[in-house]
């Protein structure tokens, strides 16, 4: 991990490559490099930090060229610091490569290359790659594009690499297992990139790659074919993302920015789908695998991190409506444990960027064994939309921000029309429960829009807070998730310890931290189990906890007990998740602003986690 930008054409490349990398700095990163092809020999440029500080480099050195590679690297193997930091020279000067993944088989390779007399100057399994393709390009006197398709073959793990060779001066070479690469196609010149975003200012025309394919291209051609040297008839699609779509608009991090978007996404999320006039939700994908859906005998939804507690809103959803058993597991998990999986079973597979490592594995296992896999994605184009039978795009827009906010909620609007679908094709919903919890699920978004308006209000609670330690989120029912994931948030953004819980659950452990130091925040609108939620702010306040309540417009009980109260619309039980989350992500937001945290780029966390 994490980002890879390649050029070839007539434009200079390191001002696309140096933009390409900001355009990718949403994904998490501790390092960046570039290197130009230069008169058949590479300029390298390389540094720990940010890519503002590449750029000084950059800035400070030779850099013309119209052929390059760049990166921004998210450590895996070896600290991150210059030498480790991508690109990186082969051992005899004659290839450089980025990559993203791990090579799991890097250590065997490492022996076998330093008994040859390789030296290595880094600690990563990417400079062992680039030699061991060096080594067979030598050895067995190949064109370089062979030598990486003969040791593609050989290498076990995941990767997404750009070659160059300082004898082909003109040529790129990439490949990609199970990690993203667009491939962008000009008049004359060719980008490549992990996403789309770098590559949306200069050609919409782009090929998104398969596992196990390669490019080998130059100003002029390319070609596409698998590491087994099946040639493959390339599929260019247009980029539907516009440019500012990827800008911040006017706003001062792209995490509010996206807050903000909500309103909008959901509404993009529902449109075309949930048709009041006619009563019915319409998904082409639940429509083609009608049957399956209908008759499973249990769903599985698999997800990691905001995802997972997406599924979580969903299992309440579908159990309520549909009454199918469900099963919310980590992706991580359930690609290991064996799970007992059979072809009545539909599994739901959640994920924002659609290139989940453990995702993509656990539909993969889920596959092997005879279940309908169902996708729920905001990328177009990504992996894991190609990987399912059927799904469903959520169309938030590009989501920059690391901490995932308005993918969110754009899930769990799939989801609530998934769920009342089948609640009403299987006739456990009338017609006339059907068309309110429609009617009502088309006006969240509004609902959103008034949420918002405690953006001032947070803010100050928001400095009441910030200096503190630790946290603790309560909730109950369909809020319970709702406490895990703005938990999540401000431990994601803000780095303090927190902690969801549903509210029963703090008699059995989490009381015992309550003080007058510790904030508790209580997702409480009115709904099914209000009175219980006033009883246990009633126990926290009996210990002197600091009270943050999320309550409906015009509440007096929870008001009287609270510390500090943010009022919502009112709305069924089973769409609260929507509007009780927009309070959470502000304060996760507004704590880590006023700690002087990174919230586009907070540290360790990469957007897209495409490895183990």
């Amino acid at each position: 991990m994490c980002g890879i930008v390649a050029y070839v054409g007539k434009q200079q490349a390191s001002p696309i490559l140096l933009k390409g990398l900001q355009r990718l700095e949403y994904r998490g990163y501790d390092s960046a490099g570039i290197c130009l092809n230069q008169n058949e020999s590479f300029v390298v440029h390389k540094t720990a930090g940010k890519v503002s500080d590449l750029q000084k480099l950059v800035d400070a050195g030779i850099h013309e060229g119209t052929i390059g590679i760049g990166h921004t690297r998210w450590a895996t193997h070896g600290e991150p610091n210059d030498r480790n930091a991508h690109p990186h020279v082969s051992f005899h000067k004659r290839l450089v490569i980025v990559h993203n993944g791990i090579i799991e088989n890097f250590s065997a390779l490492k022996v076998r290359l330093q008994s040859k007399g390789v030296d290595f100057v880094s600690d990563t399994d990417t400079e062992v790659l680039v030699n061991f393709i060096e080594d067979i390009m030598l050895e067995e006197n190949l064109p370089f594009d062979e030598a990486v398709r003969v040791a593609l073959n050989e290498v076990h793990g995941a990767y997404a690499i750009v070659v160059m060779d300082t004898q082909e001066p003109r040529k790129l070479v990439a490949a990609r297992k199970g990690s993203p690469l667009v491939l962008g196609v000009g008049i004359g010149e060719f980008f490549f990139a992990s996403d789309a975003s770098p590559i949306i200012e200069y050609t919409k025309k782009v090929v998104y790659l398969n596992d196990s394919e390669m490019v080998v291209c130059d100003d002029h051609h390319f070609i596409v074919k698998t590491i087994q040297n099946e040639v493959k008839t390339a599929k260019i699609q247009e980029i539907e993302m516009e440019l500012e779509a990827i800008e911040k608009g006017g706003y001062d991090s792209f995490m509010l920015k996206e807050i903000f978007e909500q309103p909008r996404a959901i509404t993009d999320s529902l449109r075309g789908r949930l048709d009041l006039h006619g009563g019915t939700i319409k998904m082409a994908g639940l429509e083609e695998y009608r049957a399956k859906f209908l008759n499973a005998n249990r769903i599985i939804i698999i997800a990691c991190g905001t995802s997972w507690h997406a599924g979580l809103v969903g299992e309440y959803l579908i159990e309520e409506f549909a009454r199918i058993p469900v099963e919310v597991e980590y992706a991580s998990e359930f690609r290991y444990r064996d799970p007992v999986i059979n072809q009545n079973d539909v599994v739901i597979a959640i994920s924002q960027s659609g290139e989940t490592a453990d995702t993509l594995a656990a539909i993969d296992l889920a596959k092997q064994r005879g279940a309908t896999i169902f996708g729920i994605c905001n990328v177009i184009g990504a992996s894991i939309p190609r990987a399912t039978h059927a799904g469903a795009y959520t169309h938030a827009g590009p989501e920059i921000g690391v901490a995932s906010t308005k993918a969110f909620t754009a899930q769990v609007s799939l989801l609530t029309m998934i769920s009342i679908w089948l609640g009403k094709e299987k006739g456990n919903l009338s017609q006339t429960e059907t068309l309110s919890l429609m009617t009502e699920l088309e006006q969240i978004p509004s609902k959103i829009e008034e949420c918002l308006k405690v953006n001032a209000l947070v803010e100050e609670i928001s400095a009441k807070i910030k200096d503190s330690t630790n946290a603790l989120y309560l909730g109950r029912g369909y809020l319970f998730p709702v406490a895990l994931e703005g938990a999540l948030k401000l431990k994601e953004i803000s780095y303090i310890h927190a902690e969801g819980y549903p509210a029963a659950e703090m008699k059995h452990g989490p009381i015992a931290l309550i003080d007058e130091a510790m904030p508790v925040i209580v997702v409480a609108p009115k709904g099914a189990q209000y009175d219980k939620l006033v009883s246990n702010i009633q126990e926290v306040k009996a210990r002197k906890g600091n009270v943050i309540a999320i309550v409906t417009e015009g509440d007096t009980e929870v008001k009287a007990l609270a510390d500090y109260i943010i009022e919502i619309p009112d709305a069924p039980d089973p769409l609260l998740p929507l509007l009780t989350v927009v309070p959470l992500q502000l304060l996760s937001y507004h704590i880590a602003v006023m700690r002087g945290c990174n919230v586009d780029q907070p540290r360790n966390l990469a957007k897209s986690v495409t490895v183990e």
